[in-house]
């Protein structure tokens, strides 16, 4: 007892020290941390510059405010559920969220959403990287776009390294400064700022630019789900799943509402202001070098941010290669993931910072399309068919028990993604037929879920659950002794032994069930 008490202490990650896990599972020893942690991780990773951003679309496009506030709460509370649901997967699993498609998908039909997700972190990185430039430049205007953005990347980019711990940690603190520099900035603004006439006038509604804000705020919110697991998976296992949902959902709440309702304010007046020279406006407004004060007191959240992009993108990113070429998830193999998410971010920042809130809900919007089915399948799955019981052994090989394609789930993000089509709205891009009727809103996320998640349903029912449980249950104590071995021995011995003691535990388990 007391060398198992010795380990597990010692195996517990403290934020000065670098993260030896990616994307290995987790060991139930080196599980920690409270619930209630998520709270600051999930407001502090909305409440930042681009959520204040998502929040101006309506607006910028010609919707009055009342309107756009109802969009922003309902599409709040709304796009948050299902990012939640996927952070109660963490503490059940103990893996990073794109990991767990393959039991849907299968080892190689999983590739499709985890580049999708690669695309969204990069792309998220690009607009976080661009708004960090901008706050830079308002410091110092005469400071040149590569020199600006450089600060928020290399600071983003030691997070990072360090990893799951001391992100946690910053991403807290963050929290703080945020609440007090932006609740005086929302309090002055309310005081400074006067919205135009008309602006609280409910007979003046746009059902298109109302779905189009309500569409921005819903996907802004979902397009978290590829990163949930990433930030609870630590937690003890018995961590119940209520209380990660809650945590999670209320903080990603009241982290969003507030800068998205606080985007749409003070861009009312200025619809065609670029958000960070906005904000530097009216803080300068609200008292003499608050502009100053405001710009710094943002940094922080998006540096946060901005490594959370680059951890959780960098998961996928290996996920992804492992899934073509299986590999050893080593410190370099980490750090060269990480290395291309920053490289690739910062790179088509320097080339894509022009209208900046068109690129953004276009990419939102995309985005959207591809996780609304993924999302559908992957919580149907793990909710109602598999009931949170996966083999994880198996989603490492190529043919195992969630074989190289499950074409259970693809058929239905295939089918979910092609019921979208007649109903999608992208800004500037393409507007369907329906789409257009309906003044560019856009209806598809209210086809492709259901339609997914009920065609799963369906092509679920002949799945083996209990045979699936049963191997879980028999290679748990196998799993956990890998895990450990990657730990105590190192990397690059741990895969040899893990196999030796793998097919050790396959011929025992032949012996007890023959033909099996």
């Amino acid at each position: 007892m007391t060398t198992t008490t010795a380990r597990s202490e010692q195996s517990v990650q403290g934020a000065g020290q670098v993260e030896i896990r990616s994307i290995d599972y987790v060991p139930e020893s080196e599980r920690h941390g409270k619930a209630w942690h998520l709270g600051p991780v999930w407001f502090q990773g909305n409440a930042q510059l681009s959520t204040l951003a998502v929040g101006a679309i309506g607006v910028a496009a010609g919707l009055n405010l009342i309107w756009s506030v109802i969009a922003i709460v309902l599409g709040t509370l709304i796009g948050t559920l299902f990012m939640a649901f996927h952070s109660a997967q963490g503490p059940k699993l103990g893996l990073p969220q794109m990991i767990q498609s393959r039991a849907q998908f299968g080892y190689f039909g999983s590739l499709l959403p985890v580049i999708v997700a690669v695309l969204l972190f990069i792309g998220f990185n690009v607009f976080n990287t661009i708004l960090g430039g901008q706050v830079i430049q308002q410091l110092f205007p005469s400071w040149g776009k590569v020199v600006a953005y450089l600060p928020v990347v290399i600071l983003s980019l030691g997070l990072t390294i360090f990893g799951y711990q001391l992100i946690h940690v910053g991403l807290r603190w963050a929290t703080w400064l945020f609440i007090i520099a932006y609740g005086v900035f929302t309090i002055g603004a309310l005081f400074t700022v006067g919205p135009p006439h008309g602006s609280f006038n409910l007979n003046k509604f746009q059902g298109g630019l109302f779905l189009l804000q309500f569409g921005a705020v819903v996907s802004y919110q979902l397009t978290w789900a590829p990163y949930v697991s990433e930030y609870s998976r630590y937690l003890k296992r018995d961590t119940p799943s209520g209380t990660v949902f809650w945590w999670t959902y209320w903080g990603s709440v009241i982290g969003g509402i507030v800068p998205f309702l606080v985007g749409a304010f003070i861009l009312s007046v200025a619809t065609s202001a670029a958000p960070v020279e906005q904000v530097h406006h009216v803080a300068n407004q609200i008292f003499g070098g608050f502009g100053t004060i405001i710009m710094i007191c943002s940094l922080p959240g998006l540096v946060a941010v901005t490594a959370m992009n680059m951890y959780s993108g960098a998961l996928s990113t290996l996920t992804t290669v492992d899934t073509v070429k299986r590999i050893r998830p080593t410190f370099t193999a980490r750090w060269t993931s990480i290395g291309f998410i920053t490289v690739a971010g910062t790179v088509l920042a320097l080339t894509l910072s022009s209208n900046f809130l068109t690129n953004f809900s276009a990419f939102l919007t995309m985005i959207l399309y591809f996780m609304i089915p993924w999302t559908a399948v992957n919580l149907m799955d793990f909710f109602f068919v598999r009931k949170g019981n996966y083999a994880i052994r198996e989603l490492f090989k190529p043919r195992g028990l969630y074989h190289a394609w499950g074409w259970r789930g693809l058929t239905a993000y295939a089918v979910g993604f092609v019921v979208m089509i007649p109903f999608m709205s992208i800004p500037t891009i393409y507007t369907s037929p329906v789409a257009k009727s309906l003044s560019g809103g856009d209806l598809s996320p209210f086809i492709g879920f259901p339609v997914a998640a009920v065609l799963y349903l369906l092509l679920a029912r002949d799945i083996d659950v209990a045979s699936e449980t049963r191997i879980a249950l028999e290679q748990h104590a196998l799993l956990e002794s890998e895990a450990l071995a990657h730990e105590e021995i190192g990397e690059e011995q741990s895969f040899e032994v893990g196999a030796r003691v793998a097919d050790e535990f396959e011929a025992a388990r032949l012996e007890r069930h023959p033909g099996a």
